[in-house]
């Protein structure tokens, strides 16, 4: 998959009390913690993603995987590029970390994806249009913000 090519959805971010490596490390977890869950596996089977379990290394590096996502590639304390394909969407959840002042970082999560034909179409409004992508991504930057500080 050509990230660079999957269309802007949108970007949110939190200012986190933490250095960059503890950010890292509760982001790793966090996202573990949050895909472990019963019910990421299933809706990932419900939707056809690609990847409905967690393997690989740990903590996260490329190739590493939980439902509905694989890592692309791991830059510890500075990125995380997550992928991911199901039956109506391609894309892509970019996590940039910097750091902005002694014990002080910014966790930005950019969002890209397509969302082919009728049935794409149609996911995207439930999940874009009615704001629950919005919630997720802040809930998980709000759980990693909580765990790094």
């Amino acid at each position: 998959m050509e990230i660079a090519s999957l269309p802007y959805v949108d970007e949110h971010a939190t200012v986190v009390e933490a250095a960059v490596d503890d950010v890292w490390r509760g982001l790793g977890e966090t996202l573990d913690r949050s895909f472990s869950r019963p019910g990421a596996g299933g809706y990932a089977r419900v939707v056809g993603c690609t990847d409905r379990t967690a393997s690989g290394p740990r903590p996260l590096a490329a190739g590493s995987t939980f439902p509905g996502f694989r890592v692309a590639a791991a830059v510890p304390g500075r990125e995380l590029v997550l992928e991911g394909r199901h039956r109506f969407s391609s894309y892509a959840l970019i996590f940039h970390l910097d750091e902005i002042g002694p014990g002080r970082s910014r966790l930005r999560a950019e969002s890209r994806a397509e969302f082919p034909g009728p049935a794409g179409r149609l996911y995207r409004l439930l999940v874009i249009s009615t704001g629950g992508h919005v919630l997720g991504v802040r809930r998980l930057l709000s759980g990693v913000r909580r765990r790094s500080e």
